[in-house]
């Protein structure tokens, strides 16, 4: 080979003794159940000792992909889907796909509607929760126009209550929407999380609890209800009180207000978001409450916001980065034609200055 040319796939080949499939098999990310683990070494031995490098565009002809993902989301700015867009674009970028990113509005429906509205093709698709801090929807498929993806993929609407019609007959993989018999899935472990908070709160002494909750009909604030419940429910003594609220600081403040007003108030609002812990305070400070003197507070997910407050929040870390990351890493199994298994990421307990012991027994 010319000291000048470009190295090939072809000199890959008879350097690593295999075939040209099986180089573009390792090279595009789709050896495994295909190729032995040993033979993916030497394809990629060969590959580094040649300098070779696949060449995006030419394999995109070859093809008819674009090696695309579109990652719809309801905002670019909430803090949530950042880290989810990181994890996700990480995955995708080392087995060579490029990710768009498109928003709609919360108030979408399944009519092709959307913000930010592209065009051209995608090799697959991923749609974040239309509401909320938490991912919902469906990575997909190959070979659907943008256009065609938008207009199926506003029906991700209707996954806020569990249908799935708009992806019929489509590979899919849903992010944080709960167990499903039909689409493999990857999820938070919530109900967990809201366990831990909860007896965190049971040992230090509290038994009379509001729960400031997100007014929105998804599985990840039934669960949390459901788990905050069961543990109250084993507590001798054990109260609950809860008031919705939108996922708005106005507005939890508004719900926190009302609970607070209550003749036997609760010793600690459990809040399902930290936005909406950030009305708790608002409320408790209206009241003429101290945090965590005369009122604990928790949160959940752990965005920066839980760290700016005073004091700063007790709340569950939830790891946004990597439920992105799983995403991806399940559709490129699916796309290789394995079966994903169902991926539960658990959220970890962090306790900080906003809960301490009550003072009203």
């Amino acid at each position: 080979m010319p000291a000048t040319s470009r190295p090939t796939s072809k000199d890959v080949a008879q350097e690593a003794g295999v075939s040209q499939s099986t180089v573009s098999l390792v090279m595009g990310g789709k050896w495994t159940g295909r190729v032995s683990p040993a033979t993916a070494r030497s394809v990629h031995a060969a590959a580094e000792r040649l300098g070779y490098r696949p060449n995006p565009a030419a394999r995109n002809l070859r093809l008819g992909t674009t090696r695309t993902v579109l990652l719809m989301v309801p905002t670019l700015t909430a803090p949530f889907f950042g880290p989810v867009y990181t994890g996700a674009a990480r995955v995708a970028t080392s087995h060579g796909f490029g990710v768009v990113v498109a928003t709609w509005p919360d108030d979408a429906e399944p009519t092709g509607r959307t913000t930010g509205r592209t065009t051209g093709r995608t090799d697959g698709r991923s749609a974040a929760r239309p509401a909320g801090p938490s991912g919902e929807g469906p990575f997909a498929a190959p070979h659907e126009t943008i256009d065609g993806i938008l207009a199926s993929s506003l029906g991700v609407g209707s996954l806020r209550g569990g249908a799935l019609g708009e992806f019929a007959g489509t590979p899919a993989v849903t992010l944080d929407s709960g167990p499903h018999e039909d689409v493999p899935t990857v999820d938070f472990g919530v109900a967990d999380g809201m366990r831990a908070i909860a007896r965190h709160l049971v040992s230090i002494g509290h038994r009379r609890f509001g729960h400031v909750a997100a007014g929105l009909d998804q599985w990840t604030f039934h669960a949390r209800a459901q788990a905050l419940e069961e543990v109250v429910r084993d507590v001798p003594g054990g109260a609950l009180l809860r008031e919705a609220c939108e996922i708005d600081v106005a507005s939890a403040k508004e719900a926190a207000w009302r609970l607070l007003g209550r003749p036997e108030r609760p010793t600690v609002l459990v809040c399902d978001d930290d936005l909406i812990a950030a009305g708790a305070y608002k409320a408790a400070r209206a009241r003429g409450l101290a945090i965590p003197d005369d009122l604990s507070v928790t949160g959940f997910d752990d965005v920066l916001l839980a760290t700016a407050l005073e004091p700063e929040l007790t709340t569950v870390r939830l790891p946004a980065e990597e439920l992105g990351a799983q995403g991806m890493t399940a559709l490129l199994e699916l796309l290789g034609g394995t079966r994903p298994r169902p991926r539960v990421l658990p959220g970890r307990l962090v306790v900080r200055g906003s809960t301490a012991p009550p003072h009203q027994a």
